[in-house]
């Protein structure tokens, strides 16, 4: 399963669930399923939230034990 670090990263720029999900265009509920590794997102949707950060997918999304590879 991939794991990611949304939470860390929200909290770096100080935004909450629902001000990244407007940022990316879905609801606050996918963020947190996101978040919870409930939902995996699309490409598309990776690749929104990974510019928001201003990082890469890969930076954003992981599997366990690849983290810092």
């Amino acid at each position: 399963m991939i794991q990611n670090s949304i939470k860390v990263e929200r909290a770096r720029y100080n935004l909450t669930q629902a001000e990244l999900a407007e940022k990316v265009s879905v609801s606050r509920q996918t963020i947190n399923s996101i978040e919870n590794c409930k939902f995996t997102p699309s490409v598309e949707l990776a690749m929104k939230i990974a510019r928001v950060f201003n990082t890469t997918v890969d930076e954003i999304f992981y599997f366990p034990g690849e983290r810092g590879l």
